[in-house]
């Protein structure tokens, strides 16, 4: 990074200086003047050494904290293009990013530090006053890095959020939407149910008049399902699967009316049995179903 060109030339004054010393001057004096000029030296080398090892190692940081960036950077990348990574990466991706923030910062203040310091030492040359500066507009380059993944990182967080709103407002009116459709169901089984349930009685003469499902008199027209007849004694059933009803009698009659062609009349072991043999048109004029039997 920089040579040791100031270092030589220090070496080299100091041992003039040791020669111009050894020239003149009694033993005793010039005994104690090589030692001091040799402590001098020894102490001012020894501060060069610590400062170049020091300048050494903030390069070494410098150049690792590069590799850092690029790493972070890429991991910014991958979870550019796999939004599903999680919530856990880019919590990680964010602390990793302040944590290379804060010791970018920590670098400017130690090369500052360190430049004062080498300002004052006669190793501090023009060459490596350049030097100096060149780490330092690599420090603020990585800074600059730094800051635009902070703020690639922020606009992602802004879309993220955004999306998870529109996801949130999206499965709400998915909601919506299937509770109208679970309503809607619900109403056409429930109207489906109603359009294909029937009503039918098998019974004589006598207790059909009493549950007012006929009515009768003396030269009169028998009346069919009057008003207030007793709903309640007719069976309910699905016309759907509705084929077939057992009468227990040896003579029925229908009073209702219904299609020819759609129903017979069997005997079954003596008995009548009302076969519906088409019941889409058997129930097409009525729901209910009135058979008088013996």
């Amino acid at each position: 990074m920089f040579n040791f060109a100031g270092m030589k030339m220090l070496a080299n004054i100091s041992f003039a200086a040791l020669v111009l010393l050894s020239a003149c001057g009694s033993p005793a004096s010039d005994s104690a003047a090589k030692q001091s000029l040799m402590d001098a030296s020894k102490q001012e080398l020894a501060t060069a050494i610590e400062e170049r090892d020091r300048l050494l190692a903030l390069v070494r940081e410098i150049s690792s904290g590069m590799e850092e960036i690029k790493r972070v950077e890429n991991v910014v990348a991958i979870n550019g293009r796999q939004p599903d990574l999680g919530a856990s990466d880019n919590r990680r991706v964010k602390a990793d990013v302040a944590a290379i923030r804060a010791t970018l910062r920590l670098r400017r203040e130690r090369l500052a530090e360190l430049e004062k310091s080498l300002s004052e030492s006669a190793l501090y040359t023009e060459e490596l006053k350049s030097t100096i500066e060149a780490f330092r507009r690599q420090n603020e380059e990585q800074y600059r890095e730094i800051d635009r993944l902070s703020r690639v990182l922020a606009e992602a967080d802004r879309r993220i959020g955004s999306l998870s709103d529109s996801l949130a407002s999206l499965n709400s009116t998915v909601e919506e939407v299937n509770q109208e459709l679970d309503s809607a169901y619900a109403e056409s089984d429930r109207l489906a149910n109603e359009l294909n349930t029937c009503y039918y009685v098998a019974a004589s003469r006598s207790e059909l008049k009493r549950h007012r499902v006929i009515e009768t008199g003396f030269l009169r027209r028998t009346k069919l399902l009057p008003g207030d007849f007793d709903k309640g004694f007719f069976s309910i059933r699905d016309k759907r699967g509705l084929t077939g009803i057992p009468l227990y009698s040896s003579k029925a009659k229908i009073h209702t009316n219904h299609p020819a062609g759609s129903y017979e009349l069997a005997d079954r072991d003596g008995s009548k049995v009302l076969l519906i043999t088409n019941p889409s048109l058997f129930w097409s004029l009525t729901n209910y179903l009135v058979i008088e039997i013996d």
